[in-house]
């Protein structure tokens, strides 16, 4: 199984963190892609690396809101670090990459002007399960 991820840039609550875990442990994925922001992304990065999961990094093009995850990896753990690309491209990369996204969202009220809900519509739109993990 490959497992996609899209989250706020402020960052997953405790209780998200807790329950990416539980999940990648239930689901033992083969891959894990990510975006490389800052926030979310960067803790799932973490979480995904510590449980032996091959991680696909997909960076957006705006250098002040990367993560550099790749930068801290090594080659056990990182199998692909992707160009950069803007975030609908690069969101739209991760969800065709993947049979399930996992998203943290900031709020669980649907927004318009967020890229981790633009990330979820998509998936739905493409028929690709997702899991929200509730703050």
């Amino acid at each position: 199984m490959r497992i996609g991820f899209t989250g706020t840039q402020v960052g997953m609550s405790g209780a998200q963190k807790d329950a990416l875990w539980i999940l990648i442990e239930e689901h033992q994925p083969t891959e894990f892609h990510h975006g490389d922001c800052i926030g979310a992304d960067d803790q799932a990065d973490e979480i995904a690396r510590q449980l032996g999961v091959r991680l696909f990094i997909h960076p957006p093009d705006i250098p002040s809101k990367r993560a550099y995850c790749s930068a801290r990896r090594d080659k056990d753990h990182l199998d692909k670090n992707f160009t950069p690309y803007p975030y609908l491209i690069r969101n739209k990369n991760i969800v065709a990459s993947v049979d399930l996204l996992v998203a943290a969202p900031r709020t669980m009220e649907e927004e318009l002007r967020s890229g981790t809900w633009a990330t979820v519509r998509y998936a739905r739109a493409r028929g690709i399960p997702i899991r929200m993990l509730e703050r």
